[in-house]
């Protein structure tokens, strides 16, 4: 079978080709002037009763050639061949809409898909196969993973997986910060804690880092080689400090992100692209292509002719001619480029809005194309216990680490809740009700649908019932309650909704999805009685539950979450 083929995918092009096919007869039949060529829209209506689909392209006809979409619906639907079609009904809604009720042909070949498929379920080849680097995190190495930190891998993860799933090539990468001024910042608030373990009287600098992983590292430090260590002159021992912190600092990240069940395929270090001055040839090739100049001292780019909202400085005009932020970052985003991905997708902090504009300028002078690099902003979190919030001060060292919270509420809740809101929105993170062990919880509730067909097939198990009754066994007219139908179309749907969700960049939609998934089992639960005497309707609906089960193991896992057996 094609990796690209969808069963729900092929519905939707088989309607949207009918669809062009009337719009042409319509044309001939001078109903439709020659030059209409309407972009043809399917999606999923809100409401069951609204159809399996809709389009609102008549009503877009309409404005376009001046009349009303009603008309051009009913046009339309004049000339809509359905023979061979598994579309039994369309209506004209509202001011034009096209509703498409089908039957239930197309659900037993895409029942049989999930079957057959089992863990590759949800699998496409969308994608083609084209490169994508995702970098995300990229914390700085200077203290432990704070919760933003902890979104922001939830998001990077989950929407890799996703776009694996569309058939895309996918890399998964770490941009170590450890060079600028954090590390020496870093350096110098490590000794200042060296010298209180030894008993000095000294501050952390202002603008320093105050948290007590410093102490415990110098506590550690001084123990192992404290004499030796203030034995180097003071240019020596800033370096070794600021090294040997970053070191420390960055192995502490790697193991909280693999509890986190998160493996990176690279970690990429800044300092590698600063040694001898390799990063600077982005400067050059800005100078050679005619894209800087000099003004108040400093070198600027010409970023306004790529629609940055204001040119850029790119040298300042200190002393020692130091390069702002941008230049290392065009250095980087450069080198990912010349590895041979296609597209860039950044997930970054709430304090990079407007970093998209100037990056991706600086691209375009590079020559790269403008759709090269994506950006995608995750927002602040806010942690609420006992209906207050819980205070965040990386400075102050006040602040819950990422450890902290996947000790508390474990490593599933914490995904699913990052998961749960669009990454640009604020997001409040209630630490109770993460912690809960009902249908309260959103993640609970989604994994023990899951565990809850496990429980089924146990209870067949011991009733002797069949476990493995495929599709060619399966009476599958039997399986005709409302709940059953619904449940269905809503598993048919899963290589589709992968791929949009993908596609969107908008990872919370899985969870959407899966939240309604759990709901449609739960309410096929109530309504229809899996296990009873009647043995070819016990086998058609453990076959369903089967499906379901199948189903949600691959969201949840695309997710990064656990699909217990058992809760």
């Amino acid at each position: 079978m094609d990796a690209s083929y969808s069963v729900l995918g092929e519905v939707k092009r088989d309607i949207v080709g009918r669809i062009a096919k009337a719009i042409s007869k319509a044309k001939e039949k001078g109903e439709f002037p020659q030059e209409l060529n309407p972009d043809i829209k399917i999606e999923t209506p809100s409401r069951p009763e609204l159809g399996d689909f809709a389009t609102g392209v008549a009503m877009a006809i309409g404005r376009e050639i001046r009349t009303d979409g009603r008309s051009a619906a009913g046009v339309i639907v004049r000339h809509l061949d359905l023979e061979n079609s598994p579309i039994r009904q369309v209506d004209i809604a509202g001011p034009g809409f096209l509703n498409f009720f089908l039957d239930r042909s197309w659900l037993e070949p895409a029942m049989a898909r999930i079957w057959s498929e089992g863990p590759s379920y949800g699998r496409t080849g969308y994608g083609n196969g084209k490169r994508v680097l995702i970098e995300f995190v990229s914390a700085n190495p200077t203290g432990p993973l704070n919760v933003v930190n902890a979104r922001a891998a939830a998001v990077g993860d989950c929407l890799a997986s996703l776009m694996q799933m569309a058939g895309y090539e996918v890399h998964r990468e770490f941009y170590i910060n450890d060079a600028g001024n954090q590390v020496a910042r870093l350096a110098a608030s490590l000794e200042a804690r060296l010298r209180q373990v030894r008993g000095e009287e000294v501050e952390v600098p202002e603008g320093g880092y105050y948290g007590e992983y410093l102490l415990d590292m110098a506590r550690e430090l001084n123990e192992a080689r404290g004499d030796e260590i203030f034995r180097m002159d003071p240019e020596a021992l800033r370096g070794f400090l600021g090294r040997y912190a970053v070191e420390q600092i960055v192995e502490d990240q790697r193991r909280v992100l693999l509890e986190y069940g998160l493996e990176y395929d690279t970690w990429f270090s800044e300092r590698s692209l600063r040694e001898g001055n390799a990063y600077m040839q982005v400067v050059e090739l800005l100078r050679l292509k005619g894209l800087t100049y000099e003004k108040d001292g400093a070198l600027w780019f010409k970023s306004t002719e790529f629609g940055d909202d204001k040119d850029r400085v790119l040298i300042k005009s200190d002393e020692k001619g130091t390069a702002t932020y941008i230049v290392p970052d065009l250095a980087y985003h450069k080198n990912k480029l010349e590895r041979g991905y296609e597209l860039l997708i950044d997930i970054l902090g709430p304090d990079h809005h407007g970093y998209l504009g100037r990056l991706r300028a600086g691209l375009m002078g590079l020559g790269y194309p403008s759709d090269a690099l994506e950006i995608l902003i995750v927002q602040m979190v806010r942690l609420q216990r006992s209906g207050q919030a819980v205070k965040m001060s990386k400075r102050g060292g006040e602040f819950i680490t990422m450890e902290e919270l996947l000790e508390e509420v474990g490593k599933d809740a914490a995904r699913f809740f990052f998961l749960m809101r669009s990454p640009e929105s604020h997001l409040d993170f209630d630490l109770d009700l993460a912690r809960l062990q009902s249908n309260e919880n959103p993640v609970y509730y989604v994994q023990y649908a899951h565990a809850r067909i496990a429980s089924i097939f146990r209870q067949a198990r011991e009733g002797g019932a069949a476990l493995s009754v495929g599709p060619s066994e399966v009476n599958f007219s039997l399986l005709k309650d409302p709940s059953e139908i619904a449940l269905m179309k809503l598993l048919a749907a899963f290589p589709e909704e992968i791929h949009e969700i993908a596609e969107a960049r908008e990872p919370h939609r899985l969870i959407k999805y899966m939240t309604e998934v759990a709901s449609a089992f739960h309410s096929f639960y109530t309504r229809c009685r899996v296990i009873s005497d009647d043995k070819p309707l016990t086998e058609a609906r453990l076959y369903l539950a089967r499906l379901c089960q199948i189903v949600l193991a691959n969201a949840l896992r695309i997710a990064g979450i656990s699909a217990p057996e058992s809760m």
